[in-house]
């Protein structure tokens, strides 16, 4: 049976416990999470051991970059879980903070992040989440002092505003995309996907259906505007509840177009049911 990682849940036990990796100039990397792990998160992981001595696995779910009316009470959570499945994907250590140790009495100081944060995607939808999202994982990269940070591009613009974030901040260290994860029928993989009914679970994949089936159309240069409003047309006709399906410049994020305005990213988010599932795909 595979040993459980290291648990620490305040800042001076995460120093102590990151010490003794230092020793003999080994690099760190950093899984940040907020549990609930599937493969997708042990494709970081397994990443993160092929770049680094050690690695640690943030598990946080983070209250500020949830909005009121959303899922922050129920998100799914299962520490026992993760720690077991974080054993046999043999990571070195898990932190563990509570809220009040990330946000103690008087915390006063938020990010506000601009350029990718502000392309009229998610944070048009949710726009709280990104000032709540970098300024967590800025305090991960502070606290864990890792050598790298690995994400999945599934969450494309949070990877994109957390590698410009760490450059402006000249924090030293690499921010690593790792491809998504997929299910065989091509359903990205999220925590959020455990929320589904067997009926929505069986609609899900015409999302990626349509980034692939647009992208292919995309790089024959069949004009943008036109195949994405298909691609709409098709996802509503699905019964989504469709947020956005946009072709974006796949560094800034910015609206392109045509293809000589890229490189390009499609990004979509929609919602079935009670859930809502995002997903994107490079041209």
């Amino acid at each position: 049976m595979a040993r459980p990682p290291q648990v620490t849940r305040t800042v001076p036990a995460l120093r102590r416990a990151l010490a003794p990796f230092r020793k003999g100039g080994g690099k760190v990397a950093l899984v940040p999470t907020m549990g609930a792990l599937h493969a997708g998160h042990l494709a970081l992981v397994s990443e993160a051991r092929r770049r680094a001595r050690r690695v640690v696995v943030s598990i946080f779910v983070n209250p500020t970059q949830f909005a009121p009316t959303e899922d922050f009470a129920s998100y799914p959570r299962d520490f026992a879980a993760d720690l077991k499945v974080l054993g046999e994907a043999k990571a070195d250590l898990v932190w563990a903070p509570s809220a009040r140790v990330m946000y103690p009495e008087g915390f006063a100081t938020r990010l506000a992040p601009e350029g990718a944060a502000l392309a009229g995607l998610e944070d048009k939808f949710r726009p709280h989440f990104f000032g709540g999202v970098a300024t967590v994982v800025a305090k991960l990269f502070l606290q864990t002092q890792a050598d790298f940070a690995l994400f999945g591009e599934k969450d494309y613009q949070q990877l994109r505003v957390v590698t410009q974030m760490a450059k402006d901040l000249d924090l030293a260290l690499k921010v690593v995309g790792v491809k998504t994860v997929r299910e065989k029928d091509g359903l990205a993989l999220s925590s959020r996907n455990a929320y589904l009914s067997p009926a929505e679970r069986s609609v899900a994949p015409l999302l990626y259906r349509v980034l692939r089936a647009s992208a292919a159309r995309i790089k024959q240069n069949e004009p943008i505007a036109p195949v994405l409003d298909e691609g709409r047309a098709e996802i509503e006709r699905s019964g989504f509840a469709l947020d956005y399906l946009d072709a974006r410049h796949a560094l800034t994020l910015q609206p392109v177009a045509a293809r000589k305005d890229g490189p390009i990213r499609l990004l979509v988010a929609a919602k079935i049911g009670k859930t809502r599932l995002i997903d994107n795909l490079g041209v």
